[in-house]
Formats: structure tokens, C-alpha cells, sequence
């Protein structure tokens, strides 16, 4: 926690923003990291790097909340990987389910600026595998905002 809390505020840092004073929880700190990470984004800087593993690893936990199982893996690397979606869990060897992007991507897509069939037809995300279409899990949070949608 404390180095996503020290990541946040190193990003808000470079937005020129004061330190993040919310509640200093894992949900908390990863809604702020993500919003964070899009305004650098809308600012037209590069957002820092472990501002952008802090976003990515809270949406990937979102992921694995909304769709619990082992038969997905999910890879943003070179941040983080997270298996997910119910089904035939696999155990050795390459899975035979996989979903790969770059972070920014993948926070476009866990946002909903970025449609699934968007994103694989312009090869920005490569998924293979049966079960590998996470679309019907995508958005991860409400437009506009770093809250998990539906909540």
C-alpha cells in the first residue's frame, strides 16, 4: 500500500496537484492512481510508471472480483497479470486462454473509452483462446470516473 500511495502521489506530484487525501485504502488509493494516470493521460504526458502499475493492478483486481476463476489469464505487461473468468482452471505450460495489451490500453478498455472488438480488430489487444473474449466484463469503472461500474 505504501508504494502505491507513494506512486499516486508522486504522479499528482508531477500534475502539479497536492497529495492525495483520502481515505488510505487499496480501493481508495487505486480509484486515485486511475484518475491520476488519465489525467496525465488528457495532459498529454506520459504518466509515470508506477502510477500506471498502481492503475493497472486495481482494475485487474476489479477484473478478477467481477469474473473470479483461473480459465482467462490476463497479461499487461510489463505491469502485472491476473487469471480470472469461471471455467476449466489451467495449470502448466502456456494457458490456453490469453488476453495481452499494453497498460494503457488496458485502461482504456477497463473505462469503457475503448471498445473490446476496437481494440483486438485494431490489434491492440491480442486474445486467444475460447473464453478469451472479456467483453462482457469491460467497463471496469463508470465513464468519468476511477468507481468499479455497477457499484
Amino acid at each position: 500500500m505504501d508504494r502505491a500511495l507513494a506512486a499516486l502521489n508522486e504522479q499528482r506530484s508531477a500534475l502539479g496537484r497536492p497529495p492525495f487525501a483520502g481515505p488510505v485504502t487499496p480501493r481508495a488509493v487505486g480509484q486515485a492512481s486511475l484518475a491520476a494516470v488519465a489525467a496525465a493521460t488528457e495532459a498529454g504526458l506520459q504518466p509515470l510508471r508506477a502510477a500506471l502499475r498502481a492503475a493497472v493492478g486495481y482494475t485487474l483486481g476489479l477484473l478478477a472480483e467481477r469474473a473470479p476463476g483461473r480459465s482467462v489469464e490476463v497479461r499487461i505487461p510489463p505491469v502485472a497479470a491476473v487469471q480470472c473468468v469461471p471455467g476449466p482452471r489451467h495449470t502448466r505450460g502456456t494457458p490456453p486462454n490469453v488476453v495481452e495489451t499494453d497498460p494503457l490500453t488496458w485502461l482504456e478498455l477497463a473505462t469503457g473509452q475503448l471498445a473490446w472488438s476496437a481494440a483486438v480488430q485494431g490489434g491492440r489487444v491480442r486474445a486467444s483462446g475460447q473464453r478469451a473474449d472479456i467483453s462482457g466484463y469491460l467497463p471496469l469503472v463508470s465513464p468519468g470516473t476511477a468507481s468499479p461500474a455497477g457499484n
